[in-house]
Formats: structure tokens, sequence, C-alpha cells
């Protein structure tokens, strides 16, 4: 508690009940509010379908039967040759292909706008007093109406939804009000967020078409699309803050991802810069969504808070009979004493008060319970009466606040970060070999600065060729034993022998022709392959040579070498063949 105003808290550590698992079914989620069409809610979503469809057998049941199908399905179109089904070859299929690309690329597009515009309804305004703390509460608490200190929040121990302002006040059913606006639940999230849940088991059909054509659809892929599904039901069942990240970025990414796949299907050639570029931003939409979901779980901050002061008084009272007595009890020694008295507790007890110290005051004795006018030939005044009044001195004050409020938003912050480790750990990497590299002693010319941001770029390209390489594997056991992922070419004796009879004859001919041409020349075949073999060498040495003896290169080819060093590191051997065959090409 503070009162020096609102502060952020970076690096707070979540209490152990909000890491508990399972996480509490409660609170349930709430339907998004409808009351007339508009972006944040174009049309009511009945309660038992929106509750239903978050039920936790449906992603459960829906990402097993997905992964055990691809299994089931890739394992049958290698036994068949990995040969296209016959409704790929359809001009209905094709139509289908493009028309799935185009639905998914607008509906992304409209996803990633109203969600656009909700966050953007929900921000401060950056002249507005304490916009940093506010925008990090807007986006941290995503019920209740805007303004920092305003949410409404579910807590554990109550298992009811509170509010730490006493003006905002919760609906009917004791959940936040549907009426209320400025927060991310109600500006959107509610409706487009589960409409994104939903669409994750509509995009396994990008597996039917890939399984369709006959290729093998990747264990990569599958684990994406396993791990969406998981990923988006937990924070919308949950309605975890964070999971506005999931939904604008994703949408984002996607509505690029599906024009381009769009233009492909209709044969239109794009540049291989465009889908480097989506590729950069996959990654960096996986690394930078992870860490700023997982950021949640460490911040708290403060929030203003109207904290009550009760203030209880005690008015003494004495009525009066006449003037006279009045004037006789205060010219009295006796009563003015113990007026004085009186006066002076009284004073004590707002010195006190004032203090903040209301057991102190409370505890302070009067000095005189009365005031008593001399009885002679005047009637008595009366008795004295105490009058108690109870009144309530509000003060603003600063508490602390959890980004994050119950198990289950918890739950499905740390899921995504689980989801996304494995790209993680590869990116992070490629990042330290290239880091390393660059910053090496042999590197003279390379600024910490130059190295992180040029290490960053190839950590991302590094992880794209494995990702490739990962979505690439072998569709059969021929390719297997080719180790490379590509179909092993056939040797002589299977291509001659797929020959017809009249062709075999003449390939034999020719054979003998050329053989008995090298026997009369005084080299037989096995002679001219080793003297082939011994001209390519001698062009490889002397090219090593002639580089070895050429000046150093500059810094923009140094560049250049470096950032393709990753795949050199990764695959000594093949670049090596493949030079040997550039050699021989030559030679």
């Amino acid at each position: 508690m503070s009162g020096a105003g609102p502060s952020l808290h970076p690096v707070d550590f979540p209490s152990w009940t909000v890491l508990k698992f399972p996480p509490a079914p409660l609170p349930e989620p709430i339907p998004p509010p409808f009351e007339q069409p508009s972006l944040r809610t174009p049309f009511a979503i009945p309660e038992h379908i929106f509750k239903g469809a978050l039920d936790y057998r449906v992603p459960i049941t829906i990402a097993s039967v997905y992964a055990t199908t691809v299994v089931l399905v890739n394992q049958y179109n290698r036994r068949h040759g990995n040969k296209p089904w016959a409704i790929s070859k359809t001009r209905a299929f094709k139509a289908f292909v493009i028309l799935h690309n185009v639905f998914l690329a607008v509906y992304s597009a409209l996803t990633c706008y109203a969600m656009f515009q909700g966050l953007r309804r929900t921000f401060p305004h950056y002249s507005e007093r304490n916009a940093f703390v506010g925008t990090v509460d807007a986006l941290c608490k995503i019920q209740g109406p805007r303004g920092l200190g305003n949410a409404a929040v579910y807590d554990t121990d109550l298992n009811q939804w509170v509010t730490k302002n006493a003006n905002v006040h919760m609906g009917p059913n004791g959940a936040p009000d549907p009426t209320d606006v400025g927060r991310m639940w109600n500006e959107g999230l509610a409706f487009w967020g589960w409409w994104f849940y939903l669409s994750k088991f509509y995009e396994v059909l990008d597996t039917v078409i890939i399984l369709a054509k006959g290729k093998r659809s990747s264990t990569l892929q599958t684990y994406h699309h396993t791990g969406a599904m998981l990923c988006m039901w937990a924070g919308i069942r949950y309605m975890a803050g964070p999971i506005w990240v999931f939904v604008l970025v994703n949408s984002f990414i996607h509505a690029m991802m599906y024009t381009y796949y769009t233009v492909a299907a209709l044969r239109i050639r794009v540049p291989q810069a465009v889908k480097r570029t989506l590729t950069s931003l996959q990654i960096a939409q996986f690394l930078l969504g992870g860490s700023l979901a997982g950021a949640h779980l460490f911040l708290s901050y403060t929030v203003p808070v109207s904290t009550p002061y009760k203030i209880v008084e005690t008015i003494i009272s004495t009525p009066i009979a006449a003037a006279t007595p009045i004037v006789e009890s205060l010219s009295s020694p006796a009563a003015a004493a113990t007026a004085t008295g009186a006066a002076v507790a009284f004073l004590r007890k707002m010195i006190y008060r004032a203090a903040g110290e209301e057991g102190l005051a409370e505890n302070v004795p009067y000095t005189g319970d009365a005031i008593v006018s001399p009885i002679g030939h005047h009637e008595q005044a009366g008795q004295v009466q105490k009058d108690v009044h109870t009144r309530y001195v509000y003060r603003t004050e600063y508490q602390s606040v959890p980004c994050i409020d119950t198990s289950g938003q918890a739950f499905a912050v740390y899921l995504n970060v689980i989801y996304l480790a494995p790209l993680t750990f590869l990116f992070m990497r490629f990042f330290v070999k290239s880091y390393l590299r660059r910053t090496s002693p042999n590197n003279k010319h390379m600024t910490h600065h130059n190295a992180i941001a040029k290490s960053s770029v190839d950590a991302i390209h590094g992880v794209g060729r494995e990702l490739e390489t990962l979505g690439k594997a072998p569709d059969s056991d021929s390719d297997v034993a080719n180790g490379r992922g590509r179909p092993q070419r056939q040797n002589t004796a299977q291509r001659i022998a797929s020959l017809s009879p009249g062709d075999r004859d003449f390939v034999e001919s020719v054979k003998r022709k050329a053989a008995q041409k090298l026997e009369e020349l005084g080299d037989g075949i096995e002679a001219s392959k080793e003297k082939a073999k011994q001209m390519a060498k001698e062009i490889a040495d002397s090219a090593t040579k002639s580089s070895s003896d050429a000046v150093e290169p500059n810094n923009e080819i140094t560049g250049v070498v470096a950032t393709s060093g990753i795949q050199d590191v990764e695959q000594p051997k093949g670049n090596g063949k493949k030079n040997k065959k550039k050699a021989n090409g030559k030679a």
C-alpha cells in the first residue's frame, strides 16, 4: 500500500495459489454482450453454445482425432508412393483451395481490424495523468469499465467478482456488468476471440489439402495446429488478458500468409523476398508474443483505491430551563473548569484522528460529563444528554494488484509459453552461435551493437531454414536412405531396364562402340574415370591456392559470408560436396 501514486513493478513473482494445477473451474466464461449489431459484437451468440464450445473435451477430442488421422494418412500415402489423390486433379478441388485461402485471408484481416479498434478504445490518451500505468492496466484487466482502478476482477478467496472502485457495480448475476465499455472483453475480444478459437479447427483443412496432393504432412505442422487449438481454448475459456496478443498478431500474420497462398494458387509469381519476409514475421510473432505473454506472470502495479475511515463523534448537550441558570452556570468556576476539560479532550481526539490514530482518539476520556447549574431558588435545568454520530472519511491510497488474478489465467499463459518453447530454443541457439562468431577476436571491426542486430537476423534465417527442413520431411524410405530429403536417382541399370527392348539394344551398341574407341586410344573406361578425377582435383587445388593468395575481402563481402555462416556450420559436408561438384562441372 502506498500513497505516492501509481507505479509499475515489472519483476514480481506470482503467488503459488495462482500457479496451482489443474486450474480452478471458476469463473465461468462470460458471453459477449449484445444490444445491437456493432463491430464489437456483430450478432449475438447464445450462452449455451458459447460455453459449450469452450468445454475442455472439445479441443482435446478434435486435436487427438486430427493428429491420429494425419499419422494414418501419411502412412497410406507412403504405401501408395505419395501419389496425388484423384480428387486433387479436379477443377473443383483447385477452386476449393483458392476459395479456402481467400476466405481465411479476408476473415483474418477482419479479425485483425476489429481487434485493433477494440484495443485502441481501451487505451488511455497519452496526455492523461498516469497514462503509462493506465495502459498496463488496460492490457492486464479485460473486465469492467475503462479507467485505472475501475476493473472488475475475480477474487479467488471470496469466489466472486469484485472491484476496487465502490462506484462500480456488478451485473444482476454477480458478474461484470455487460453494459461496461472500455475493456477488451466487451470491446470485441469475447466475440472475435471466440470465433478465432473456432477457426483453429477449420484451419486443419490446410493439412487435408497437403495430404490430398499426396504430400507428407510434417510433424511440425501437426504440432502447430494442435498447439494452436489448445492455446486459444485456454485463453478464451479462462478469459486471460494476454490472449489478445495471440488473436491480434496471429490474425495479422494469417491475413498476409493466406493472401500469399491465394496468389500462389493462382499461379502468380511472387518474389522470394516476400516468402522470406513472411517467415521472419512468423518467427518474430512467436518469439515476441510468447515473451510478452510470459511477462504478464511477473507483472504487478498499483491502482488508486478510495479507502473509507470510520469516525465516531460524541456530542454532549444539556436542556436549558431558563437563561439565568445558563449565565450563572457559565460564570461558575466549577462549570468553567468542566467546560475547559471537555474542550481539551475534544481537541485531543481531533489531533489523534488527524494523525490517523483512531484507536487512541476513542480512548481519550472526558474530564466532565455534565455542566450542572446551581440549584437554589431556580428550577433544575435538566440532565446531560450524549449523542453519538458516526461518519466516514475517504482517503485515496494506492494498492498493488497482480496482472494475473486466477489459476486459469496463469495456466493459459504458461501453456502458450510451453507451446512456443521449442521455437524459442532454436532461435537462442542460432543467436548465440552467430553472436560468438561475430564477436570473435578475428572480427575486429564488429561492434557489440551491430553484432546483436546481425545475430538476430542470422537467428531468424536459421530458424526459418530449420522449419523448412522439418516441413520437408522425407516422403518414403528411399528419401531416408538418401539423407537429404529428396528422391534418390535411379542407377544406370534401373534406367536401362525401364526402356523398351529396341532402345536397350541401341544403348548397348553405343556402349560397345564407345568402349572399342577408348581401347583403340589406349584407355579403358576405368582409366578414363581416373583421369577425369585427377583433372578435377588439380583444378580444385589451383582454385584454393589462388583464393588464399588473394587480398582480404571488404566489409560488405564479409557481412554476406557471415550471414550464411550458420548454414556453413550446420552442414559443412553438404557444402563441401557441392563445391566439388561445381569444380567438376567447370572442369
